[in-house]
């Protein structure tokens, strides 16, 4: 068996390359025209907000929706180089010299595996970082939750806006932030929790300390709290209640997404997470299945490899399309699924984050060898 020149190697994978780029690129202008008609849609009923911040939001939402389609524009980009190299008899020749597909295979391969770990090692933190900032125009001009919650290895900080709160029935509360040391996930109850609270231009008007803070329907129940307020002596309840407009689901919605954390930052946020009493789970998986996606690129090579290679030979052009289109939505897919699956707790993490690469991988290998030696 001949040894595949580097020569044709590089011919190769520069035509792959080319061909996922143009992909990527045709997708991602369609998406972002969408995503800007969509958003326009969202703040229409939104009271001053400029255009220019919808073009920014959609302008940084942009990096992640490009990870996302990665693997799909791979697989479109290699049909397409593929396609065209048969078309012009060029891999014909190569196999004629005694190159087999799997020789002219291994450089995409290889080139989908060098994509992955760019995706993962340097384009993933900007695309985190681009998210994080679009979640927070998000918040501030449509969601209306101006709340942050952060965990922290000094433990959890919560700031909250408010209106029409009071301490000690005297001063309006226009702002607080709570600090809490742990959080038990269970029943949503604060230890040694600390809140300082702001009244009008930020000015500090006081400060609660309590052994526990539990958040009911309208307002904080702070247990053994003392409230300290400049120029007063500081005053002891057993129960004291602070009101809110915070509900606890807005709490658990304003962890950081995982998509928002750098693929450098989740091992660490994770384990910081877990000593402060919340499960991780979620975060666990999307940081396997970040590790995994270089795979998710080979397997999408070699399906594309399955939908290209003979079409000058067998014809049924637009079958072999319309079956290429229905493989990737079958992938994205068996991969929400395995995910939901692993989200619930019904599938191990590892099984839940590797399994969808591996099926792709298998899928592709098995076609392959039945086309090419079946």
């Amino acid at each position: 068996m001949m040894r595949i020149p580097l020569t044709l190697s590089g011919y190769i994978s520069k035509q792959f390359l080319y061909s996922t780029l143009i992909a990527l690129g045709v997708v991602m202008a369609v998406i972002g025209l969408i995503d800007i008609v969509e958003l326009i849609r969202r703040t229409s009923n939104k009271d001053g907000v400029p255009f220019h911040v919808v073009m920014e939001m959609a302008f940084l939402k942009l990096p992640y929706m490009a990870e996302r389609i990665t693997p799909y524009a791979v697989m479109i980009g290699g049909i397409m180089a593929l396609t065209k190299l048969t078309r012009t008899q060029e891999l014909v020749v190569a196999r004629a010299a005694g190159i087999s597909v799997w020789q002219f295979m291994a450089p995409l391969v290889i080139l989908a595996l060098v994509l992955g770990s760019f995706m993962i090692a340097v384009f993933n933190p900007v695309s985190s970082a681009m998210l994080s900032r679009f979640e927070q125009l998000e918040g501030k001009y449509i969601s209306g939750r101006p709340s942050v919650l952060t965990v922290s290895s000094s433990g959890l900080w919560l700031r909250q806006v408010e209106s029409g709160a009071t301490v000690m029935n005297k001063l309006s509360v226009e702002e607080y932030i709570l600090h809490a040391e742990r959080i038990s996930q269970y029943d949503m109850v604060f230890s040694n929790v600390t809140i300082f609270a702001y009244g009008d231009d930020s000015n500090f008007i006081g400060r609660i300390d309590a052994e526990k803070a539990k958040l009911e329907v309208g307002y904080w129940s702070l247990e053994n709290a003392t409230i300290s307020i400049p120029g007063l002596l500081p005053k002891k309840h057993a129960l004291y209640r602070l009101s809110t407009n915070l509900k606890i689901t807005e709490i658990q919605d304003s962890f950081a997404e995982p998509r928002t954390l750098s693929f450098w930052q989740l091992s660490s946020f994770i384990k910081t997470l877990e000593d402060a009493g919340f499960d991780a789970l979620r975060h666990k998986i999307h940081w396997h299945a970040t590790l995994a996606s270089p795979l998710m690129l080979c397997g999408m090579v070699f399906l594309a490899a399955v939908f290209s290679l003979r079409l000058p030979r067998r014809g049924k052009i637009s079958l072999m399309i319309g079956g290429a289109l229905v493989t990737g939505f079958v992938m994205n897919f068996v991969v929400s699924l395995f995910h939901a699956f692993g989200y619930s707790g019904s599938l191990p993490i590892l099984l839940a984050a590797w399994s969808p690469p591996a099926i792709a991988i298998m899928a592709g290998l098995a076609l392959l060898l039945h086309l090419e030696d079946g």
